[in-house]
Order: structure tokens, then sequence, then C-alpha cells
């Protein structure tokens, strides 16, 4: 079954220049799922239009049009990459009669294809259970090298919850992938809520040896600490899958989400986050998931989703 839709040219679109200074202007639109084998780095960018997961899981829907929001968004920003680095935007995966579990499949089978080929993977939700999906294509590439992967999930929530009728759902990714994965989970939450979180998930947290830093203690003014935890972690495994839930953001940043929390993290103390990751060189994969496009405010999500696409991607493939 085919669950991919051919990317539109259209959800690329921006400022005018005569000079490739625009992302919509360097974005190459690949039809069919045609992977591109050329050698050499590439940024591979695949949405998922899917929210059953959310659904499952009782949230606002809505983050079924979050990747061409985000693909719009990230058009009109300026072009700070290297002219030879192909961007390649390869569609959207979907949910067909409410199969998540088979768009799922074809998602790990897409990221470890993109992986194979030298793609640096960046996908946008959908909700988060796109992680599950996307860590399990990771976790066979790295697998195949004898590689320890950590992950790394800025967020209000684990994310750890149990199944529902032995299905999973955008609050259980990260259960799932340590069920699967039980010897080869390593796993770091950052901007925890405990509003959002009952004490069963920090049981679960703890059984599973997550390591987690509170919203309380993910501040500026903790810089130091921070720093420290999140380096210690990237020295214990090998590469990174970084997984940012724009709920995790403080609602008066980004409103339209799932689950919005006026209590969670600023931009700031996120950037630097992403900075010190991708100095780790050990960065493999990215996914930006939860963005609601029903529910922002001029689009506000959405350019904070955009801008941390593409800083990630600029910090890591420019050196200066």
């Amino acid at each position: 079954m085919n669950l991919n839709q051919n990317p539109s040219p259209f959800h690329w679109s921006g400022r005018k220049s005569e000079q490739t200074e625009y992302w919509h202007q360097a974005v190459q639109t690949i039809s069919n799922l045609k992977i591109s084998q050329d050698a050499g780095d590439k940024i591979g960018i695949l949405g998922y239009s899917g929210e059953e997961g959310v659904i499952r899981n009782q949230g606002r829907i809505g983050t079924i049009e979050g990747p061409s929001v985000i693909r719009k968004m990230l058009g009109s920003i300026a072009l700070h990459l290297p002219e030879n680095l192909p961007i390649l935007d390869y569609g959207d995966v979907f949910t067909l009669d409410q199969d998540m579990e088979a768009s799922h499949d074809a998602i790990t089978r897409i990221t470890y294809d993109l992986l194979a080929s030298k793609h640096f993977p960046v996908l946008l939700g959908g909700g988060h259970d796109l992680a599950f999906a996307h860590g399990r294509g990771v976790q066979k590439f790295v697998g195949e090298k004898n590689q320890k992967l950590g992950i790394i999930n800025l967020d209000a929530h684990f994310d750890l919850r149990p199944l529902v009728r032995d299905k999973g759902h955008s609050g259980s990714p990260f259960l799932q992938l340590a069920n699967e994965y039980p010897d080869n989970f390593h796993y770091l939450a950052l901007g925890i809520q405990r509003a959002a979180n009952p004490r069963s998930l920090f049981e679960t947290a703890e059984k599973l040896k997550a390591k987690y830093i509170v919203m309380e203690d993910f501040r500026l003014h903790n810089w130091e600490f921070i720093q420290e935890q999140i380096l210690w972690f990237i020295d214990s495994v090998d590469k990174i899958y970084l997984s940012i839930d724009m709920d995790g953001f403080s609602s008066a940043f980004a409103p339209g989400v799932s689950a919005p929390s006026p209590m969670g993290f600023n931009p700031q103390i996120a950037f630097k986050v992403f900075e010190l990751i991708v100095k780790s060189k050990k960065l493999i994969s990215l996914d930006v998931v939860e963005l609601n496009p029903q529910f922002d405010q001029d689009n506000a999500t959405a350019r904070l989703a955009a801008r941390a696409v593409e800083y990630i991607v600029r910090k890591k493939f420019v050196t200066q």
C-alpha cells in the first residue's frame, strides 16, 4: 500500500530573488519516493500528515496540517547553507483508515533509507507518535553499525504512557521504543512538567533508567547544570536522535499545539540546547512534532518550528 503523498512545490514559497537566497528557492521536490543515491551529504525532508495518535491520546485534532504549514514558514527563511548541499522534500506519509501502524512502518523504512543514503532526515509532524516510527528507523541504522543511540526529547511530557488496547498513541512513543530496544534505550527528556505527568510516569522513567530535567530546573540561570547533564548524556552514546515537541515551549511562544502549556520553556534555552547537541557532531536525525495550526496565532508556533529546523540544520552544516 502506498501511503506517500508527493510533495507540492506550492508549499514552498517566499520572497523572489534572482539568486538562490531563500529556502523555497533551494528545495527540490522529489516524487514517488525516489530517494537520491548521490554521493555527499543531503537534507531529506519527510512530513507525517497524521493525527490518529493524537486522537487515541485524547488530544486536540489538527496536527495533520502541521507539515505543510512548517514548510510554508521554512520556505521564506533566508538560506545560509552550502550551495552544494541538496535539500530534498520527499512529501508526506499519511494514515489511511486509522491504520497508524501502517504509516509508522512506512516512516521507519523511509527513515532508514534516508540515513543509508547519507541524508540528514528532518521529519515534520504530525503527532508525537511519529517518534516511535522515526526512532525505529534510526535504531535499525545505528544498530547495524553496533552503535549506541541516544534520544533527546524537548517536551513537557515523558511520552512514556502505556499503550491503549495494545495500540500506540502520541503519548507512548518512547515507551514503545524502550520495549522494542530494551538493551539500547538511552533517553534524556528536557523540560518535563510535573503538572503534566502523573507520578506513575516518573516511576516508569526511573524503571527505564531514563534521564530528565524538570521544567523548574530547565531555565537559563541554571545553564551550567543543564549543560553538564546534556554533555554527560552525549558522551555516553555514539549518535543522537533529537525530537522537539512544540508543546514543550510556553504557550506564549507556541499556542498552536495539541496540549498548550503556559509554564513551558522559552526559545532561548531550547536554542542553546540545539547548539550544544549539534556541536557534538553526533546528531543524526531530527523531528519537530505536535504543531496544530488550527490553534496557532499569526503562525507563531509554525514560525518557531521552522526557525528551529533552520537553526539546527545551519549549525550542523555551516562551519564558522
